[in-house]
């Protein structure tokens, strides 16, 4: 109840002492300032990272404010709001009179000066679909400019002319070195359209001995760490869920997943704006289910119909449907996916024909990125392994050649790279009957074996990091075959959505 009195208060046209006000308003030759005739938009929610306030009929709005505020629109259906020259959404307004802090490493804001008479967004007219899609990253995470050539040639290359309204990264935009934010962000740029950012815990400031001031680069380049924004039917939360500042059980500083109560404040107030029929797709980098406070998160979102979440972080690609065993109340599963990483396996692994390491993640997919296409309420993930084609979706692991009278002892695995718990996967070698393949927590056989013949082949070689168990790895045993034939393997498997995939592989008995 008092947070919406404050909110009706804000919205009332009373002045507050330290208040911020400005216009929302239609930038109709989209040069960024309010020009004659350009009139402000009525019902547009803006926000100071706390309180998410309302413009009135002439499109102002007013916010109280302290020493370090961000104020951001929340772009609303129907609208765009300007970008800058690597494509990045100019939506905010940062307030740091004094600037950020001097004695870091990596530079954060500089002075802002006074606080401006009015501070005004513009946004342009555009037409945004039911239907649509957008680009997610998980943890590109570069640590040199060579590994921001790999992203390169890897996933920009063939994304420049996607048909995607946007993109987002996951966090771990880079890999500690933040002076690489402008070479990486010119890199995302080719791909053309405008690109969001989370926050992860290696795009920090490590000199902040606490959370408060440890985004300050990421301010620099990006603007607020959590906002929020509509694009068609449905509502982005983009979450800073890395608190940093713990202390580990060495002494030395470290982080854990987590959300800070000002930050559940403003999703509070944010979601009391939007409509119950909304989806909800929450954005963050580490993952919801080892969120330290996540029950508290579920406790706002989990009376609503439609809600979906995306995170980075692990360097695996999962879905995760979350049940009451993790406190979960609402009425049917939380949907959590775990996104694949363009880095893979931190750009370890051979190098390929063009220099760039194979990079396959730890549970045996490769790397790449999701293109997720919304539909309402709906929504389908396609798993895009970079520079393979779209059909590429699973791997099957079998031996070469296998004693005909011993087929038996032989098992072929299948990972299906965007699989869940919702698959089913069989396979048929030559004219067998159809087999169905049980679901198996187990390493990737493939990746143990490239992982051991890498290391032995060079010892010196930064080695692959060593297998988890996949949670999208389907196993079974070969029938009996026919000595002295070469025999064909074919899978049909599910995805997470139910589309059907298929693969192939040749196998020898003897």
């Amino acid at each position: 109840m008092l947070r919406l009195i404050i909110l009706l208060f804000l919205s009332s046209g009373i002045a507050l002492a330290g208040e911020a006000t400005g216009f929302v308003f239609h930038d109709k030759n989209e040069n960024g300032v309010r020009d004659q005739g350009e009139e402000g938009i009525p019902k547009v929610a803006v926000s100071n990272q706390r309180e998410v306030v309302v413009t009135d009929a002439d499109g102002r709005w007013r916010l109280p404010h302290d020493e370090d505020t961000i104020f951001f629109v929340i772009k609303p259906r129907g609208w765009k709001t300007p970008v800058n020259e690597y494509q990045i959404p100019q939506f905010y307004y940062i307030h740091k009179p004094a600037g950020s802090p001097k004695n870091f490493r990596y530079a954060g804001v500089e002075p802002t000066g006074p606080l401006p008479t009015s501070i005004d967004f513009p946004l342009h007219k555009s037409e945004e679909p039911d239907t649509f899609k957008a680009i997610f990253f998980g943890d590109p995470q570069p640590s040199n400019i060579d590994q921001i050539d790999y992203i390169a040639h890897d996933v920009i290359a063939e994304l420049i002319g996607t048909d995607a309204k946007f993109g987002v990264t996951l966090g771990d935009i880079l890999f500690d070195q933040l002076d690489l934010f402008t070479p990486s962000n010119a890199n995302v740029a080719l791909i053309g359209i405008p690109w969001y950012n989370v926050v992860g815990n290696h795009d920090i400031n490590f000199d902040s001995p606490t959370d408060v001031d440890s985004d300050e680069t990421f301010h620099k380049h990006f603007g607020p760490n959590y906002y929020s924004f509509d694009y068609g039917a449905v509502h982005f939360l983009v979450l800073d869920d890395v608190e940093w500042g713990r202390t580990n059980s060495k002494g030395k500083k470290t982080y854990a997943g987590g959300l800070s109560e000002e930050q559940l404040t403003f999703i509070e107030n944010d979601l009391a704006l939007v409509p119950e029929e909304k989806l909800i797709m929450l954005m963050m980098h580490i993952p919801l289910t080892t969120m330290e406070n996540r029950s508290d998160l579920y406790r706002l979102i989990e009376r609503r119909p439609y809600t979906l979440s995306i995170s980075g972080h692990t360097h695996w690609h999962a879905h995760q449907y979350i049940t009451k065993e993790d406190g979960w109340e609402g009425a049917e599963p939380h949907h959590h996916i775990v996104n694949v990483t363009v880095s893979g396996s931190w750009w370890k692994g051979k190098k390929d024909e063009l220099g760039i390491p194979h990079a396959t993640m730890r549970d045996g997919a490769p790397n790449g990125y999701s293109i997720m296409t919304f539909d309402g309420t709906n929504h389908t993930l396609d798993f895009k392994a970079a520079r393979q084609p779209a059909a590429y979706q699973l791997s099957i692991h079998a031996p070469d050649v296998v004693q005909a009278t011993d087929s038996e002892s032989n098992f072929v695995y299948v990972n299906v790279f965007n699989g869940s718990e919702k698959s089913k996967v069989r396979m048929k070698v030559g004219s067998s009957r159809w087999i169905d393949l049980e679901k198996v927590l187990e390493p990737d056989p493939h990746y143990v074996e490239t992982r051991d013949r890498e290391m032995k082949a060079d010892p010196d070689a930064r080695p692959l990091n060593a297998p988890i168990p996949s949670g999208h790895l389907w196993k079974g045993t070969l029938p009996k075959l026919k000595i002295g034939n070469n025999h064909l393997i074919e899978v049909e498997a599910t995805d997470a959505y139910g589309r059907l995939h298929q693969g192939r592989r040749i196998i020898r008995g003897e």
